[in-house]
């Protein structure tokens, strides 16, 4: 069995597909230190530069005061804080739905939803470039998963309107993590309106990002609807950890006396819920942080224009530099490193064959002089290598 095992790790090293760790030292910002360097980072997704916020890490020291380190429990015996219910309370209020339940993370977010609400007689319906959580959610509930082409909705009507399922239910990445475009969600819900379907939207990359005050997308499309059922991760904008699912107040009740991964597992720390609410709070007053987002957003796509790399149309911070293979990709992402910069290389299954990428993530904690150092290093590279263009 080891024998096998190591054959195929040879087989995927060969292939330019085995993904290595690196370990950094220091705390997550625009600079960060592996190995005793320093490296401007364009590899996380602290979009709203929150992770290091004195006023986060002083409620994370209150938090501890509080409610000491460990829950101790899950939610359904003793482990349910007043930090918890204080910030689900907060979250629905937030986001304009009824009700919110915390999750740990967002990938036991999707696979609780799914596996609580869809059951063998149901249908799912997801768009092929979906976040792996939500398809994994897919296979932990046994049921059969017709996807549709990315935002293909035309596609997507077809399987709809060919379905006889009791319920049925479509996936969605709000921003899909790869290409950074938006899911047409206005749409996405109407076709739900007219086939009696639920729309489960993971916002795990614009709550804080999105919409009003960074509400999310429901709010960057104006929409509410008693189909929406949305999560969204508290570990990127929000800065510090975690996961919630908001909705009807009936969803969410059904949840909690029947989803599995959030039932069998240990409640969070409440320190975490405590920082949250902070956080919270800087997300809604703090625009500030939007705006210096977007403009960066727009330094780096007018400074890629003349460059042969194709960039995908985005407008979230998750910008998406096409090389295609998966050398090509891993050795312009040693070379910026080499030039003390972290761009991380995407290649397959991650992405599609033929669409390795570098994937460059803003933040707020960036300064327009890290987007120039950024570009600057990208147009030696350009004129460095020889594909044609």
């Amino acid at each position: 069995m080891l024998t096998d095992l190591a054959e195929q790790l040879r087989t995927r090293e060969s292939a330019g597909l085995k993904r290595r760790r690196i370990t950094t030292e220091s705390r997550q910002n625009a600079h960060i230190t592996i190995d005793g360097c320093s490296y401007l980072a364009f590899c996380d997704n602290d979009y709203l530069g929150l992770a290091n916020h004195p006023q986060l890490i002083e409620a994370v020291c209150e938090g501890a005061r509080r409610y000491g380190v460990g829950a101790g429990a899950s939610h359904l015996i003793s482990g349910h804080s007043s930090a918890h219910h204080a910030l689900e309370s907060a979250l629905a209020s937030f986001t304009g739905f009824p009700r919110a339940l915390l999750f740990s993370t967002g990938y036991m977010a999707n696979a609780g939803v799914v596996t609580a609400l869809i059951g063998r007689i149901d249908a799912l319906f997801a768009d092929k470039l979906n976040h792996a959580s939500l398809n994994d959610a897919a296979l932990c509930s046994s049921i059969k998963l017709a996807r549709y082409p990315h935002l293909d909705l035309i596609a997507l009507e077809k399987q709809l309107a060919s379905s006889q399922a009791r319920r049925k239910l479509v996936m969605t990445d709000a921003v899909f993590s790869m290409d950074g475009d938006i899911a047409p969600v206005p749409k996405l819900l109407a076709l739900c309106d007219k086939y009696d379907a639920w729309l489960l939207i993971d916002d795990a990359h614009g709550f804080g990002v999105l919409g009003r005050q960074g509400r999310g997308v429901a709010s960057h499309f104006n929409l509410s609807s008693p189909r929406i059922i949305y999560m969204a991760t508290l570990g990127k904008a929000a800065g510090v950890f975690g996961a919630f699912v908001a909705g009807q107040v009936e969803i969410i009740e059904f949840l909690i006396q029947s989803a599995r991964s959030y039932i069998y597992t240990t409640a969070t720390p409440p320190l975490l819920s405590h920082a949250l609410l902070r956080s919270l709070s800087l997300i809604e007053q703090e625009e500030w942080r939007r705006e210096r987002l977007s403009q960066l957003i727009m330094q780096f796509q007018r400074g890629l224009q003349s460059m042969r790399w194709k960039l995908l149309p985005s407008k979230s911070p998750i910008q998406p530099l096409i090389i295609g293979s998966n050398d090509e990709a891993l050795q312009l992402s040693e070379s910026l490193r080499e030039r003390g910069i972290m761009v991380p290389a995407i290649r397959p299954p991650t992405v599609p064959k033929g669409t390795a990428r570098l994937r460059v993530s803003l933040s707020a904690s960036h300064s327009k002089e890290d987007v120039d150092q950024l570009l600057s290093a990208l147009r030696q590279l350009d004129s460095v290598y020889e594909s044609p263009r």
